[in-house]
């Protein structure tokens, strides 16, 4: 069946909801292991509410969204793709996309698997609306590139701040505040790391759904341009966390949302 014939969304779809038992269970198990991707997705399929899902609707039936159900672009294959960005400019946004993944040892493909650890294909929703949802988790990883923050621990949190004002979804943002939570309880650092996930939630707020974009032409922007026609501002308090942070002694790959020992 192509996807323009699916249904917009299925009887069995759970619209509204907040199972907060689940989320603190989930986000406990986070904090004991913070590459335990599967916990992310459980806590953000526990919050899932109206408001996630009207943006996923209105999106479906716009004539953008229209255009890329007809198209049927498999959003993780083409990313993965590096050899189709590889003739591309420096500073363009697939190059540096690839760059970035290669350092960090990711994949797309890898992201998708995490996420059907814990609910397999088969077990979702057959809808336009599990469609967006995954295109919301399939760039993800494009969501750093733009936004500028890394992947270290206040990172994912301030960019959960920006992911929360561009989709809605509570549980990001319960993951957001907490992991800076975390990070404070264990580096006792004087960085407004709170103030790092707000600013992240009003650049967000401002800037143009990433995940509303023809991605294909999106990689084959020049960095900076894209980020000025989507709106992307700067993470100054996020980068001024991450100075005193290193002022401090600490470094970014011992700052975890688990309960380790930080670096002296």
């Amino acid at each position: 069946m192509a996807l323009i014939d699916l249904p917009l969304k299925t009887p069995d779809r759970r619209v509204s909801g907040f199972r907060p038992l689940k989320v603190l269970r989930h986000f406990g198990k986070l904090v004991e292991d913070k590459e335990d991707t599967e916990q992310v997705f459980q806590i953000i399929e526990a919050t899932k509410g109206r408001a996630s899902h009207r943006q996923a609707w209105d999106f479906i039936r716009s004539p953008e969204g229209q255009r890329f159900l007809q198209d049927e672009v498999d959003i993780p294959t083409m990313l993965d793709d590096h050899a189709r960005w590889a003739e591309l400019p420096e500073g363009t946004v697939g190059r540096t996309y690839v760059a970035f993944m290669k350092r960090e040892g990711l994949t797309a493909a890898g992201l998708v698997a995490e996420s059907h650890k814990w609910a397999p294909p088969e077990s979702l929703p057959q809808d336009l609306t599990q469609w967006y949802f995954d295109r919301l988790r399939d760039t993800h990883d494009l969501f750093h590139v733009l936004t500028g923050y890394g992947r270290d621990a206040l990172g994912e949190a301030s960019l959960l701040g920006f992911s929360y004002a561009q989709n809605f979804n509570r549980g990001i943002l319960f993951i957001a505040y907490a992991g800076a939570r975390q990070i404070k309880k264990v580096s006792r650092t004087k960085a407004p790391l709170f103030a790092s996930v707000r600013e992240g939630q009003r650049l967000g707020k401002v800037a143009a759904k990433i995940a509303h974009q023809d991605i294909e032409a999106l990689m084959r922007e020049d960095l900076t341009e894209a980020r000025a026609r989507l709106g992307i501002g700067k993470p100054v308090v996020y980068r001024e966390c991450l100075r005193i942070l290193e002022s401090e002694g600490q470094r970014r790959e011992d700052l975890t949302l688990s309960g380790g020992q930080a670096a002296a």
